[in-house]
């Protein structure tokens, strides 16, 4: 007769292999969310006051100069900002960081509903996420969208991993 060898430990399946991943997504996504929410409110705060007067106080806070090409065409651009534009900025971005804190927490908690609800959201927000690279190509859009292409592949192919084990 063959002895039967005790295992040690558990094989991991697919529920549990994964989770560091599953955790830096989450990480991820909860980031992004503090940082809409800091835009959000940065925008709400600006929408009764002189945002020129505002911008101004900045500039000469930290000592930029507005003559540079880079900070004057920016400068440009804010000063353009209309009361409605900047409602919309501060709403937009609050519903989208509600968006992303339920991700994040729901990745977090490795719910499985979670997982599906990060790969559709973040798969439809990708043609935008081109679209905006098309029209203005930085390393930052670059990144983010490579980033969020490489969430969904890992996230889809642990839907279906788990698919198989069950």
């Amino acid at each position: 007769m063959k002895a039967k060898k005790k295992r040690r430990g558990r094989a991991k399946g697919p529920k549990e292999s994964g989770t560091a991943i599953l955790i830096l997504i989450a990480l991820f996504k909860l980031v992004k969310a503090l940082l809409l929410i800091a835009v959000g409110i940065g925008a709400l705060r600006l929408l009764h006051k002189d945002v020129g007067s505002v911008i101004n106080h900045w500039v000469e806070v930290l000592r930029v100069d507005p003559d540079n090409h880079f900070v004057h065409s920016l400068l440009v651009k804010l000063f353009a900002v209309t009361p409605k534009q900047l409602e919309d900025v501060g709403v937009g971005t609050f519903f989208y960081a509600a968006l992303l804190l339920t991700e994040g927490v729901g990745l977090l908690l490795r719910k499985h509903w979670a997982e599906y609800f990060t790969v559709i959201t973040t798969a439809l927000l990708i043609p935008l996420e081109v679209f905006e690279m098309v029209k203005h190509l930085t390393t930052a859009k670059t990144v983010v969208l490579v980033i969020n292409i490489a969430i969904v592949l890992y996230l889809i192919q642990r839907i279906r991993g788990r698919r198989r084990f069950s």
